[in-house]
């Protein structure tokens, strides 16, 4: 595999003439963890299914782990996992046949194929239900399942679409701590897409927005949310906020003063190193502090300004007034 683990250049994939993916550019490092986010109907789920050789672009080039995805396709699937919305479960097989018979697809022996089945029945938690038929698993215990199916054969590159979409806190926590055992001890290229933000933040070394078929921003979560605005101290002060503000505005690392009422809102390109700066003045001033919070930008306020949707609940951006 060379050095790039997946490579879009000038990607389109139109339907009856409307482009859903519009000159998509990746260039994803084997190795990394790559978040991809996108609104509902932003092309997300088309790029990852041509990715996957389930749909062909229309036009540009696609390589997965060095390959060709229109002209070379079986090398692309040996070679990755993918755990998609919809996931392919046979509801009259067992977990355990499905798994062995995944195993099997790829090549495995029976005996490494009872093996992985064994590790991946830990990793998933199903204990005595991978005996069990699959149509009478939940739809969590479903993408569980499908989860252990994507990593059977250990492969180069695991594509997981919402992978813990209806997982509790618990089994959540645990998948991540899957992904991160995959990228750190196996080198296992990940491309993650998903409706959590967190979920990009905690795992992801890059994340890539797609609104509208095009890539809007790229980078890693700390430099996109640095991009949209700096950290913000909010103090509740006893009394008029206005007097405190000049024992703030010269602090180190202090870029805006304003107040509001009983707030002082205190601008700073790096609030944990500057928040007990922050609480000294204050202190000094003589206004009695309330409280001292601090607020640093999310994902969400990255998406929101990029897309004008907030990704877990779609909500429009209002018009300013």
């Amino acid at each position: 595999m060379n050095s790039s683990a997946i490579r879009c250049e000038s990607v389109v994939r139109e339907f009856g003439g409307l482009a859903a993916v519009n000159g998509v550019d990746l260039d994803v490092a084997a190795g990394e963890i790559y978040g991809f986010l996108g609104p509902n109907g932003a092309g997300k789920s088309t790029t990852v299914r041509i990715l996957c050789t389930l749909l062909a672009p229309t036009s540009g080039t696609v390589s997965v782990a060095g390959f060709d995805v229109v002209e070379q396709p079986g090398e692309v699937r040996l070679r990755i996992g993918a755990a998609l919305q919809d996931a392919a479960l046979d509801p009259r097989q067992t977990g355990t046949e499905l798994l062995l018979l995944q195993g099997r697809l790829y090549g495995l022996s029976r005996a490494d194929a009872r093996r992985r089945v064994d590790e991946l029945g830990e990793l998933i938690d199903l204990g005595d239900a991978l005996d069990r038929r699959i149509v009478t698993y939940s739809g969590g215990m479903k993408r569980r399942l499908d989860l252990a199916a994507a990593l059977i054969h250990n492969p180069d590159i695991l594509f997981l679409d919402e992978p813990t979409t209806g997982l509790d806190p618990v089994s959540r926590a645990v998948v991540w701590e899957e992904v991160r055992r995959l990228n750190d001890d196996l080198g296992m290229t990940v491309f993650l897409t998903t409706q959590y933000l967190e979920e990009a933040d905690a795992l992801a070394g890059r994340v890539g927005i797609i609104d509208h078929g095009r890539i809007v921003a790229e980078g890693t979560p700390a430099d996109l949310k640095r991009a949209i605005g700096s950290d913000m101290i909010v103090a509740r002060v006893d009394g008029d906020a206005r007097l405190a503000c000049a024992a703030v505005e010269h602090v180190v690392g202090v870029i805006g003063v304003e107040a509001h009422g009983h707030e002082i809102m205190v601008s700073t390109g790096d609030g944990p190193a500057t928040i007990s700066a922050v609480a000294v003045a204050l202190s000094q001033c003589g206004v009695p502090i309330r409280d001292l919070t601090l607020r640093t930008p999310t994902l969400d306020d990255v998406f929101l300004e990029l897309t004008g949707t907030r990704l877990d609940t779609g909500t429009q951006k209002k018009e300013a007034a």
